[in-house]
């Protein structure tokens, strides 16, 4: 099993890919897109919370 601290070979090459994509993308457009990442972040965070406490 992975370290929490670290990706496993999969997560990597998403990772890879996705640094890929993001280049292609316009200031705009990766501006929108990391907003969106960071709320799907913070829900993530909320259910986690919620599961811990329950």
């Amino acid at each position: 099993m992975e370290t929490p601290g670290t990706l496993s070979l999969e997560q990597q090459f998403k990772l890879e890919v996705l640094q890929k994509e993001v280049k292609r993308l316009t200031q705009e457009q990766a501006q929108a897109y990391l907003i969106e990442l960071m709320r799907q972040n913070m829900v993530k965070d909320n259910l986690l919370k919620h599961w811990i406490k329950n």
